[in-house]
């Protein structure tokens, strides 16, 4: 099974390629099932949409923004239409991650998408959503604290640094303090006694 860093680089690879425009080896565009993709690029009206992914402790969220006309949120299935949408980024994610790494993703749906809508104008409307997605390497997070990866992942040389007292609180061993009217003095450790010098 893939490492989450490995997940994360070969998501990362897909996404490089998502951009408005974009195409494949052959020349041909790319094609994800995003609205902005309907219609001729310069003769047409285009609806402007996208979408972004970001990485949390176990999962992946895909965040989807795009612009509707009022009468489509109040056409009682927008909800649907939405979280649709999500579904087909996270199965055109799938797809591609297969091409670019030779292994499946497996993406899992937590729960409902959150969307937020917000007005322009009485008749445009933009859209805010996002959902959250459990992805192959999940086991490798710790459950007790999030984000928090099991394994110890401190090098052993900054282990070895700190294991050399150099947080040690007081002053260190050896050390000479000035006291004033050229008097100076001295202790052997932090334990002992300040003694003039």
């Amino acid at each position: 099974m893939a490492t989450t860093l490995e997940i994360v680089n070969g998501i990362s690879q897909v996404l490089a390629n998502t951009y408005d425009g974009a195409t494949d080896e052959n020349g041909e565009p790319i094609k994800i099932g995003l609205k902005r993709e309907e219609g001729h690029p310069i003769l047409d009206s285009r609806v402007m949409d996208g979408f972004k992914v970001s990485f949390h402790a176990g999962k992946i969220c895909i965040h989807y923004h795009s612009e509707v006309k009022l009468k489509d949120i109040y056409s009682g299935t927008f909800e649907q239409d939405t979280e649709a949408m999500i579904d087909q980024i996270a199965k055109f994610l799938k797809k591609e991650y297969k091409k670019v790494t030779g292994n499946a993703l497996t993406l899992k749906a937590e729960a409902e998408a959150k969307i937020i809508a917000q007005n322009t104008s009485r008749v445009r409307t933009w859209i805010q959503a996002h959902r959250y997605y459990t992805f192959n390497a999940a086991a490798e997070v710790d459950p007790d604290g999030p984000g928090h990866i099991v394994g110890d992942s401190v090098d052993e040389k900054f282990k070895t640094f700190l294991d050399q007292g150099g947080w040690e609180k007081g002053d260190p061993q050896g050390t000479s303090v000035y006291t004033g009217k050229g008097k100076v003095q001295v202790r052997k450790d932090i334990h002992s006694p300040f003694k003039a010098e």
